[in-house]
């Protein structure tokens, strides 16, 4: 049993503690609202800062929602590099920079702590089935030791590299599922238009080489209209973001990634950045005056 601590109790953060705490760990959690009920009669110890979770645990997970809450949680006051000390390690399993990331490890290094950086992808459902994509930069040691809790939240669980390599891992996925999103929608709304049934399109289309995840669980909720947020419109802004940030810094071109930010923009101007991302459909639906379905 490991003393871990749990820094974001939101959506993602919630159920992979709770995983963890089902997985026989002790919990010390930190969160600006107060933590679920079920953690509580779990067993997880309510902390009141990041550096009271630093103390007290061995393994300090945070899921957090930006690059600048994490360097608030990491590096404010009262934050966990104040209470942090040699020979533990700082998990970082929020999606933000890479670049800030690099600098946040070498701090934490500096204080005699191993960091990892693991961001996730699979969203609430693969929060709560603990059926995550993890996908971790860091050291061999540090992903070693912590690789026991990697299992109690995911599945799919590959050290890619160093710090900094599994945020750039997660930017890359980003971009594919919002790519991947942009066609579904297109392709559907093009279907509806023409006069056939979009949720019998879909079904023809998911037993063909067209079939992904995105076509089958989002393509279900635009066929359906269910845009309760499983990842919100305005974190997926955030992440395509940190692609064009990037993209920029590097010198390379990412043309489809720049237009679908432009859609999730739209979206937010139409007051929907609190959706489920797949609710990017509506962005093109307002452009055509044409709804996939009918609520």
């Amino acid at each position: 049993m490991a003393k871990v601590g749990f820094i974001g109790l939101g959506i993602m953060g919630a159920p992979m503690a709770l995983n963890l705490q089902k997985g026989g760990h002790e919990l010390y959690v930190h969160d600006q609202k107060a933590p679920a009920q079920e953690l509580i009669d779990g067993g997880a110890k309510v902390c009141a800062s990041g550096a009271e979770v630093a103390k007290n645990a061995d393994i300090i997970i945070t899921m957090v929602p930006d690059t600048p809450h994490v360097e608030a949680v990491l590096f404010g006051e009262n934050g966990v590099a104040s209470g942090i000390s040699k020979g533990k390690i700082v998990v970082d399993m929020s999606s933000i920079s890479p670049i800030a990331t690099k600098e946040f490890a070498k701090k934490i290094n500096a204080l005699g702590a191993e960091y990892l950086d693991a961001p996730v992808s699979g969203g609430e459902v693969g929060a709560k089935a603990a059926s995550l994509t993890i996908m971790i930069g860091g050291s061999e040691a540090a992903f070693n030791t912590v690789k026991p809790l990697f299992e109690l939240m995911g599945k799919n669980i590959t050290l890619v590299g160093g710090n900094g390599d599994g945020q750039t891992t997660k930017v890359a996925n980003q971009i594919i599922v919002a790519l991947n999103i942009q066609a579904v929608s297109e392709a559907l709304l093009f279907a509806s238009k023409a006069g056939a049934d979009p949720a019998k399109v879909r079904q023809a289309l998911m037993g063909g080489f067209a079939n992904s995840r995105i076509l089958e669980v989002h393509g279900e909720r635009m066929v359906k209209r269910t845009f309760n947020p499983g990842f919100r419109i305005e974190l997926h802004q955030k992440d395509l973001n940190l692609a064009l940030q990037g993209a920029k810094s590097m010198g390379v071109t990412l043309p489809n990634t720049a237009a679908t930010q432009e859609l999730m923009n739209a979206c937010a101007a139409n007051g929907l950045s609190g959706m489920d991302h797949s609710a990017l459909c509506r962005a093109i639906e307002i452009m055509s005056n044409h709804e996939i379905a009918k609520a």
